[in-house]
């Protein structure tokens, strides 16, 4: 099996097919596609989905909007939508706008996927 990229460095796990990946800037272009993958994802229903932020370097209002529109929905069938690997700055913007304390964020996805 072919190793992805995005998912080098980090330990194995059976249950990666609910973690989202996610690089770079995440801004009023890329939201949407965010928005579809986690349409994707959240369509199979998944008991927890993961969102890891760890290659993230800023998000903005459309790309927060995104996540909750995700955990929305998540949690509208009873799952779980938790936030993985926050960067300092990504995580200064999550606290300034008060998310913090709206998503469970762990330290990585496994922490997340073990919770």
């Amino acid at each position: 099996m072919k190793k992805d990229a995005s998912t080098s460095g980090l330990p194995s796990s059976r249950q990666r097919s609910n973690v989202l990946p996610l690089k770079g800037e995440i801004d009023l272009h890329v939201s949407p596609s965010v928005t579809a993958s986690l349409n994707a994802m959240i369509g199979k229903k998944p008991k927890r989905l993961v969102v890891d932020l760890s290659q993230v370097t800023y998000i903005d209002s459309a790309g927060l909007a995104a996540l909750i529109e995700g955990m929305q929905k998540v949690e509208g069938y009873g799952g779980k939508f938790l936030l993985a690997g926050l960067q300092e700055t990504v995580r200064s913007i999550f606290e300034i706008s008060r998310l913090d304390q709206v998503f469970q964020i762990f330290p990585d996805a496994d922490a997340a996927l073990r919770s």
